[in-house]
């Protein structure tokens, strides 16, 4: 069997090899820097209303919209009932996803766990069912004894890796490895 021995006595080159040998075994600083990245990319889909693989988010149905209107003075004329240029703002500015406080868009964060692994989620209740769809009366009678929810909720993905992500992914690992020691 042949073999090759390389010995290095350049103290430069032996400390960035331990330093190396140390980011790998502690991850955490990269695992904390893609969570970051992550968690920023998944706000941004609010913003445009896609999932991560690209495709739109299913349209508000009529009854949301409504809501919204009749939760906002003026929406409506009071003399033809028709929409005024306030409802239909209203109505054209109705978002997936975004509700009156956008609570579940300002709440997306990373979260390590362990020194290799970093999650990336919402601590909103609701947060599953708009990830993953729920039919009408997945969660039994509420208070006042009406199914909810009131209709079928379509799943309006937002958690998850696009393409751009893994882009992204490679090059902060990338920049991680190059980083001075």
């Amino acid at each position: 069997m042949s073999r090759i021995e390389i010995q290095i006595n350049d103290h430069v080159a032996i400390a960035g090899l331990n330093a190396l040998i140390a980011r790998g075994s502690d991850i955490s600083p990269l695992m904390s820097m893609l969570g970051e990245k992550l968690a920023d990319s998944t706000m941004d889909r609010f913003a445009t209303s896609t999932a991560p693989d690209g495709s739109p988010w299913a349209p508000n149905a009529h009854q949301a919209i409504l809501q919204a209107l009749n939760r906002n003075k003026g929406s409506f004329s009071k003399r033809t009932g028709a929409l005024t240029e306030k409802g239909k703002t209203i109505a054209a500015g109705k978002k997936p996803l975004i509700g009156e406080t956008k609570a579940l868009s300002t709440t997306i964060h990373y979260q390590l766990l362990g020194r290799d692994t970093v999650v990336i989620g919402s601590s909103m209740e609701y947060a599953a069912t708009q990830q993953f769809g729920a039919k009408q009366g997945a969660f039994g009678k509420s208070k006042r004894g009406g199914p909810i929810p009131w209709g079928d909720i379509p799943a309006r993905p937002f958690l998850g890796i696009s393409a751009q992500d893994e882009r992204t992914i490679t090059s902060v690992i990338n920049e991680y490895l190059a980083a001075p020691w």
